[in-house]
């Protein structure tokens, strides 16, 4: 067959990503090794799984990894007997990056190394590590049930080269180059250490070979760590299985293990990632589980096991019960998983759960709180449990944090209050200066500040919590807490009819009714929805995603009470009334986050009556 040789240049972001690896986790430069093993491990439980269907693929070969130590040619192998790659896999596989984010990734780095590295352990970067350490990577490779073996070698600075070569064996042989001063990784100790440190958990022998040494040494206890006792496995072990599982450099913030015997058979390892991955709100991306069946692996993010609103949960689960020719498709109709899924969902709650009675809550709800208010939507069977897990900015404390749970606010009613109060906002500082909070503030009501994208479902899908209705500021008459100044609000109304009924003849084609408000102190005026209208944060989002949005008028409210207001009725000039009134709506709505429809008319009105003032100073 004739020689193909190619040279190829690596996908823009990888050349990028090369470069700042070597500067960010030079530190922590050992985490190569784990890399290479954990793409072997990989392979490996492909070709197991492969090899279901065809078995000839397989043989009668054991598989197993193999480090090979070579000092005078400084090299340094990762062997593997596993799936291998074709011609177009390498490609694929190691001159792009296929997955999303990568832009937002690369503008993210700092130049700060402890902070790039946290970023660079979320994207997954495995196989690229190498060039820490090394200064040429070559990869050998065949596919099994192949018969053309593959060459890709590269320097890591700008392009590869990739061609057919004699190739016996099936899997891949990864090649390091070592630089000059890596001479560490060419002692047989050293790589021992690095192996019994980060990859004694996994499931293949994992042994080493010294050029000039006849045997081979297994170093790894070659048993899957899921398998063994829970008072077997430490704490270190558990945590380099997450980072062998998910490519991350940084621990997770919980895990869960668990057996489960009896009418069904199963163990589950899950874990919650410290940092959300880059591709946590593309919910379409790859998601899920890692199953096996009996120990035989069967596939990679396996999503049925786990709701989506959990998709940043880690792990793997291996059941008893499952046909080791499971697919995805049989998955969805296996009546024995939606027990399995529900077992699995109640078990990352109660992690969440002990994490949120934590100091480590604060983080977890900063990466993954926004997918967790998902699950309200969801999830019924959970709202209850879900309730009880989401964190708030409140008026109680007045800054951006969101620290305070539905508990704490329950724990801080005033007497005579029986309902739980939010306003929604574009932003906390749009929240925090709504005049619809002014008398709340005044009589110390606590009011949720809801800032989030998807708080306007959230809180139409949970409604109440502990027996107290959730009530929105911003819609409708509002109903506080009794005290005695209160007046009945048609009585009010009724005493100031001709005002509004001016007000409202003026602005009938931008308001749906004018009324006296209760809940201003400071303010002149608000704009508030109608009880069954969509939220301005709901319709905005609907306008600015091109979907139609039904009609639908504000209800001005204003503050009697207020000297401009006072001036207003007051106004014998028609024409100056006109304008002030269409000047009190577009502030009320403006203050409440809204863009005005007409803003020329509005910069017209506002220089009319700036002009109108200096000429009565001018007058005086």
């Amino acid at each position: 067959m004739a020689d193909k040789k190619q040279t190829l240049g690596f996908q823009t972001e990888v050349r990028q990503l090369l470069k700042l690896m070597i500067h960010s986790l030079y530190s922590n430069k050992e985490i190569f090794l784990r890399e290479l093993i954990s793409n072997a491990s990989d392979a490996a439980d492909k070709l197991r799984f492969e090899a279901l269907a065809e078995p000839a693929l397989l043989g009668e070969d054991e598989l197993a990894i193999r480090i090979e130590l070579d000092k005078e040619q400084r090299q340094l192998s990762i062997v593997d007997n596993g799936i291998g790659m074709s011609r177009e896999e390498l490609i694929d596989n190691l001159g792009t990056i296929a997955r999303s984010g990568t832009a937002e990734f690369l503008e993210k780095m700092t130049g700060d190394q402890q902070h790039d590295a946290q970023l660079i352990g979320q994207f997954g970067v495995g196989f690229y590590s190498s060039f820490i350490v090394a200064d040429k990577v070559t990869v050998e490779t065949l596919r099994a049930g192949g018969e053309q073996g593959v060459r890709w070698e590269s320097d890591g600075q700008g392009e590869f080269t990739i061609e057919d070569v004699e190739r016996d064996e099936r899997g891949t042989r990864v090649t390091l180059h070592l630089r000059d001063d890596e001479s560490e990784f060419l002692e047989a100790f050293r790589i021992e250490s690095l192996i019994r440190k980060y990859s004694d958990h996994i499931g293949f022998p994992v042994a080493l070979r010294v050029a000039g040494e006849d045997e081979d040494k297994v170093v790894n206890s070659a048993t899957a760590l899921w398998t063994r006792p829970r008072g077997d496995i430490s704490d270190d072990e558990y945590r380099e299985f997450y980072k062998h599982l998910s490519h991350d450099f940084a621990d997770p913030l919980a895990w869960s293990h668990n057996r489960v015997e009896g009418k069904r058979e199963y163990t589950s390892l899950l874990y919650i990632p410290t940092s959300a991955p880059f591709d946590l709100w593309n919910r379409e991306a790859p998601r899920g589980l890692k199953l096996y069946v009996q120990r035989v692996f069967i596939m990679d993010d396996a999503e049925q096991f786990l709701p989506l609103y959990l998709r940043f949960v880690k792990g793997v689960v291996d059941s008893s019960d499952l046909p080791l020719n499971v697919s995805r498709e049989l998955l969805q109709q296996n009546p024995e998983l939606t027990a399995m899924r529900s077992a699995l969902t109640k078990r990352a709650l109660d992690m969440v759960a002990k994490l949120a009675q934590g100091d480590d809550y604060g983080t977890f709800w900063n990466e993954f709180g926004q997918v967790l208010k998902e699950g309200l939507i969801e999830d019924a069977a959970n709202k209850d449990k879900l309730a009880g897990l989401l964190r708030f900015a409140t008026t109680h404390t007045g800054d951006d944090a969101q620290d305070q749970s539905l508990e704490d606010y329950v724990g801080r009613l005033q007497e005579g209050q029986d309902k739980i109060y939010y306003i929604l906002a574009e932003n906390h500082a749009t929240a925090v200066a709504s005049p619809h909070l002014e008398q709340l503030r005044k009589r110390e009501i606590e009011v949720l500040l809801l800032t989030d994208r998807i708080d306007p479902w959230l809180v139409d899908a949970l409604r109440e919590f502990d027996g107290k209705e959730l009530v929105d500021v911003g819609r409708g008459a509002i109903d506080l807490p009794e005290d005695d100044a209160a007046t009945d609000e048609d009585d009010v109304n009724e005493q100031h009819k001709t005002l509004l009924d001016k007000i409202g003849n003026v602005l009938e084609d931008r308001v749906e009714a004018v009324n006296v408000c209760r809940r201003l102190v400071e303010t002149p005026a608000c704009v508030v929805s109608g009880e069954q209208d969509l939220s301005p944060q709901i319709r905005r989002m609907l306008e600015a995603s091109g979907q139609a949005v039904p009609e639908s008028k504000p209800i001005l409210e204003i503050n009697v009470d207020h000297p401009l207001v006072a001036r207003l009725s007051d106004e014998a000039d028609d024409s100056r009334f006109d304008e002030l009134s269409h000047i009190v709506l577009d502030h009320a709505l403006l203050a409440e986050g809204s863009q005005l429809d007409n803003p020329a008319a509005y910069v017209h009105r506002m220089n009319r009556l700036l002009l109108d003032i200096e000429g009565g100073a001018g007058n005086g």
